[in-house]
């Protein structure tokens, strides 16, 4: 079996290398292609049905109806390619399109995600991959079913592995409708559903089989496509083609252009109109009801005026929109004068000083962006050791050792990325403070209105003085499009735009493909199989799990439609509600042979159920889709960072109940240290299958 699983490795390593091979040269046929004549739209298109159709070749060739395949891709995944499959699953939308755009955005405090989901992986190491393997069995549900016994906290599992999977997903989806809409110029919901077929054609066919092999080659072109614009921009402004040793030189240079925009006149000026529109719009606020009569008249009277003056059209479509979009209700008009205040007082102050650590205007600030950045890194960390779709991973690998390894490689591969995006921020960053601000409106170049005409939410800027020159106050950008974008902000060949494109799409499909896998193999292995029909026979098994792949993918594309929030909060979200659910449960079920079935189950309705109290309370978003009633912030802290909440509570509820209630069986107890004490070497383990 050993000289089997050697030659299965070397096989594997000579496919990818004449793959890398493959791909350099079909991006070096494009860039000469586009020097031709090509159009930007056609390289788009290319770069969109070559990598799709290149994921579904690889689907269709792994296609499986076999049990262990389907579920574990049979358990002999090298650690070397488990562990670049792994990188690819974890480098999701918010790794490769948000990452750098966090940072770009809020400066140190981005480091927060960078050091927790770095942190997340030595816990990983260290309290659950090896035990995880050791059980050997499908899923994170399968696990708590067996440890603490039934199929109650096998539900809950099932639940809380849903809610925080299907949370991640939309997140990715979301990216994929971006990219997609961007690079072919489809209308984004269009977009979304075109990208979701590249995500099933990956894993309907093969299961964990197909998106395996599928990551291993989405995570070579992710790499390659985010390295590529990075080390040009470094050698445009160094002259060095390492950016991550030398961009400290470059953020030397930004540091100065903040403090020249800081004072300049004319961002002053901008500042000061925006506010004067939030003090306007807080006075409506306060004067309600009775503003709203007042505002709703003259928005009236003005249409009339314009009308009887034969105004040109533009002016009358525009007094035309203000009448049909005026709030139809004083509450509608309370909610919408609160949000046209927090907009305009957001872009009242000077630009964030990007080194700065923990910034804020006096100590109570600074000291509530301290702990933001600690809640941010706990909850990154503890919710990376607890993801069901990572440690489903693990099952995979043909014994404990390579689990061991492959968590390595792992961190390897998500190095490469995450030491590279704060070189990446500083230098896009530089390119906008001194490319385009300043730059006339009618000269401003061809993306930024190919930006704004995808989702304005994204990328707008609107000559607020009128002056007819763009000031750093007058541009709204979303940290979603600073990857995508930093090709054509620096003046690039567009196919290395393209590039960027099949990279963040890459990097979404990925990670889309395992969380939609754990959502069907939750419904399909622990409801379906364990609890419902254990009598399924394999076939049935495998058909009902791409069923359900199939309409979960539908729902979540729909979902993703409503354009729920940013990529970046979906996806701390999903990192909080599974740091909440399934750590303690986890680790203590793994670590304290007291914990009891009554313990976990409490734990996990208790440690999430705080978590989402909090989120659905203070989220914009969520308070707007759930009619919640707003409450204060528990200690400044962003909902992002709830599962800080929700861990510890998890933890002291196992703990209490556990003390209070029966102990695990002495089967159970036996199964503990079986797990704890994990062989390193061995057969590959085939248990569940």
């Amino acid at each position: 079996m050993a000289t089997s699983q050697k030659s299965f490795t070397q096989q594997l390593k000579k496919y990818y290398t004449f793959y890398t091979g493959g791909f350099v040269l079909f991006v070096v046929l494009l860039a000469i292609a586009e020097q031709m004549g090509m159009t930007n739209k056609w390289i788009g298109y290319t770069f969109l049905v070559f990598t799709i159709l290149l994921y579904a070749g690889i689907g269709i060739m792994s296609r499986t109806v076999e049990v262990a395949e389907y579920y574990v891709a049979g358990r002999r995944v090298p650690a070397f390619f488990n562990g670049m499959a792994t990188g690819a699953d974890w480098m999701s939308a918010a790794s490769f399109i948000g990452m750098a755009g966090t940072l770009y955005l809020t400066g140190f405090q981005g480091l927060s995600f960078i050091m927790g989901w770095t942190g997340g992986y030595v816990l990983v190491a260290l309290l659950l991959a090896p035990y995880l393997r050791k059980f050997g069995q499908f899923t994170i549900p399968d696990f708590l079913g067996a440890r603490y016994g039934g199929n109650i906290v096998r539900s809950f599992g099932v639940i809380a592995a849903i809610l925080c999977s299907f949370t991640y997903v939309v997140a990715q989806i979301y990216g994929v409708g971006v990219i997609t809409s961007r690079f072919t110029g489809l209308e984004f919901g269009i977009g979304v559903f075109v990208g979701l077929a590249g995500i099933l054609v990956c894993s309907f066919l093969g299961g964990m089989r197909a998106v395996t092999w599928t990551q291993v080659a989405q995570y070579v072109i992710l790499i390659v496509a985010y390295m590529i614009p990075v080390v040009w921009l470094s050698v445009k402004h160094t002259g060095v083609p390492i950016p991550q040793a030398v961009y400290g030189g470059v953020l030397e240079r930004l540091t100065e252009r903040e403090k020249q925009l800081t004072a300049d006149p004319k961002e002053l000026e901008v500042r000061k109109i925006f506010a004067d529109r939030a003090k306007a719009a807080d006075d409506k606020v306060k004067g309600l009801p009775a503003t709203y009569q007042t505002e709703k008249d003259a928005v009236t009277k003005k249409l009339e005026d314009l009308k009887a003056a034969n105004a040109p059209k533009a002016d009358l479509d525009a007094a035309e929109a203000a009448v049909k979009g005026f709030p139809a209700s004083p509450d509608a008009a309370k909610a919408k004068w609160t949000a046209d205040k927090g907009a305009a007082a957001g872009r009242t102050g000077p630009p964030l000083p990007h080194a700065t650590p923990y910034p804020g205007k006096d100590e109570k600030a600074r000291d509530t962006s301290r702990l933001n950045f600690l809640g941010v890194v706990f909850c990154m960390m503890f919710g990376t050791a607890a993801l069901p779709h990572i440690l489903m991973r693990y099952y995979t690998t043909p014994s404990v050792q390579e689990a061991r390894v492959s968590v390595f490689w792992s961190l390897f591969f998500i190095f490469l990325l995450y030491f590279t995006a704060p070189a990446l921020a500083v230098l896009a960053k530089f390119d906008v403070y001194t490319l385009v601000v300043g730059t006339k409106f009618s000269e401003l170049p061809a993306w930024v209105n190919a930006w704004q005409a995808v989702d304005r939410t994204l990328l707008s800027i609107t000559d607020i003085n009128k002056d007819g020159i763009v000031q750093l106050a007058e541009i709204v950008i979303g940290g979603d499009i600073i990857v995508l974008a930093t090709p054509e902000i620096a003046g690039l060949p567009y196919v290395i735009s393209g590039l960027v494109a099949a990279g963040g799409l890459a990097a979404a499909l990925s990670t889309a493909d395992g969380l939609l896998l754990t959502i069907a193999n939750a419904l399909s292995h622990d409801l379906y199989y364990k609890m419902i029909n254990p009598n399924a026979s394999p076939t049935m098994r495998i058909s009902v799990a791409k069923g359900l792949l199939l309409v979960v993918a539908v729902i979540a594309a729909y979902v993703t439609s409503l354009k729920p929030g940013n990529i970046l909060f979906l996806v701390g979200a999903a990192f909080s509600m599974a740091a909440s659910a399934f750590f303690p449960a986890l680790v203590m079920g793994i670590f304290w042979k007291r914990a009891s079935k009554w313990g976990a189950i409490s734990g996990i309705i208790t440690g999430l159920g705080v978590c989402l109290y909090y989120m659905v309370h203070t989220y914009p978003t969520f308070i707007q889709w759930f009619g919640t009633t707003p409450i204060p912030k528990w200690f400044g802290l962003d909902p992002i960072s709830a599962g800080l909440f929700g861990v510890p509570v998890g933890i002291i509820t196992i703990f209490v109940v556990s003390l209070v209630t029966p102990a695990p069986s002495k089967e159970v107890q036996e199964l503990v240290d079986h797990v704890r004490y994990p062989s390193l070497t061995g057969d590959i383990d085939t248990k569940g299958t």
